[in-house]
């Protein structure tokens, strides 16, 4: 066995172990007086993390279950792992909604009683649907939902002219034209078209492609829940991907070192005038209008792709209630409070960039009393009328990992053979679809 393969086995030992302590007979006697340990996927620091540690103060004044917020970002589930061999599991984590089946896989959250939930029934059906595993069952209470969109730099488009985008033909055009025509006017060839984190590192790649991917007509996996086989290497996800290397290739109008950019590291190069073009989330708004200026960027939903449509990733994040906790009632009383009006209404953080709830998935919230910034509304309706979440499988992370790797090559590697990369990356998703019983 190879040192990498040692290495996984030795971490899923460690982690099973650790959950075996967490969810079994020692398990803490129930105390609902203990301090609820809350891990969030913020950077420490951050306008976001004041939020959540706000949140985390009003629930406590609400009810009086102490709580204390620990913000982490670099290497998030790495850490959690650790904790869970350590026997030291957080009670509350707020994550990500495509880490769901990972943690059900490794038995480090426990199932949900929706039923229970006080005020269950004011969330929408698609941010349940995002809390559900592929065993039909609730591993996470929704918390926030979001959509994508273009971010264009406006002054640069106007500088030359040009039209905003309506088709991809016009959006290569323009990150093009961005490139090569000197549109910040000081006279170097130092700006670029797309900003694209493109790193392999928990699978930026392919969670950047998927809405590319799926306007394309493409798709990762085609059937349904438990009866999955390959879509990934279909003539449209290859016209897709071919799209995707064209761009890193043959036009190279993707700023330099975007193979190996997370969101951390592509946020910058937008603001700071290497690119003009950054397909990216609403939680950027006010940080780009303080850093960059609201005036000189716009914000536009992706055009139809050859497919037809115009799909964005739909994502969000949700409140994991952790095996293991000695205060499980705090844990529901919690969640409650996190989807509840007031929590969302806090989480919303107005205008500012503190936001940690995006798109409320309450639907008793009024979203414009909330916030004067219209251009959330454009995100809303990409959410209800274009976006889709990603396929629901046992666990989604190996998908995730194998195609960012297998996208990560394809534009790292312009010699490259796009139709065979995908036709190996099918026979994996074949291989996994097999392992987590989930092929037609």
């Amino acid at each position: 066995m190879s040192r990498r393969g040692v290495l996984a086995m030795a971490v899923t030992v460690v982690v099973a172990a650790g959950c075996l302590a967490a969810c079994g007979d020692d398990s803490p006697q129930a105390d609902a007086k203990t301090e609820l340990q809350i891990w969030v996927r913020k950077p420490p620091g951050s306008n976001t993390e004041k939020t959540d540690q706000q949140l985390a103060a009003a629930f406590t004044a609400k009810t009086g279950v102490p709580t204390h917020v620990t913000a982490l970002f670099d290497d998030f589930e790495t850490k959690l792992q650790q904790a869970a061999a350590q026997k030291k599991l957080p009670d509350i984590v707020i994550n990500d909604t495509d880490r769901l089946g990972g943690l059900v896989k490794q038995g480090l959250v426990r199932e949900v009683d929706r039923t229970a939930l006080a005020g269950q029934g004011d969330l929408t059906p698609a941010s349940w649907q995002a809390a559900t595993g592929a065993d039909g069952k609730i591993y996470g209470v929704p918390f926030s939902a979001q959509s994508f969109a273009l971010f264009i730099r406006k002054d640069w488009r106007a500088k030359l002219g040009l039209p905003l985008p309506k088709s991809w033909a016009d959006l290569d055009a323009l990150a093009t034209a961005f490139t090569t025509k000197d549109p910040d006017g000081n006279g170097k060839p130092d700006t670029y078209g797309y900003v694209i984190p493109a790193s392999t590192k928990r699978g930026y790649a392919s969670w950047y492609f998927a809405s590319f991917l799926w306007s394309a007509g493409g798709d990762y996996l085609a059937g349904d829940t438990g009866k999955f086989t390959p879509a990934i290497n279909s003539a449209s996800s290859l016209a897709a991907a071919s799209e995707f290397r064209k761009q890193f290739c043959v036009d190279k109008s993707v700023v330099p070192g975007s193979v190996t950019a997370e969101t951390t590291q592509a946020h910058p190069l937008f603001e700071t005038g290497k690119g003009g073009i950054y397909f990216t989330g609403p939680y950027n708004m006010a940080r780009f209008d303080k850093n960059l200026g609201r005036d000189k960027y716009e914000v536009i939903a992706l055009p139809a792709g050859p497919g037809g449509k115009s799909v964005s990733l739909a994502e969000g994040e949700n409140v994991y209630l952790m095996a293991g906790s000695a205060n499980p009632d705090g844990q529901s009383k919690f969640a409650e409070y996190a989807m509840s009006v007031d929590g969302q209404t806090l989480g919303m953080a107005g205008d500012t960039d503190g936001n940690v709830v995006r798109l409320p998935v309450n639907a008793k919230v009024d979203m414009a009393s909330v916030r004067t910034d219209t251009r959330w509304q454009l995100f809303a309706d990409i959410y209800q009328n274009g976006a889709r979440y990603v396929p629901v499988v046992p666990d989604w992370t190996p998908f995730r990992q194998a195609s960012a790797d297998t996208l990560n090559a394809l534009v790292a590697d312009c010699a490259a053979d796009p139709k065979a990369a995908l036709d190996k990356l099918a026979q994996t998703f074949d291989a996994e679809l097999t392992k987590q019983g989930a092929k037609a």
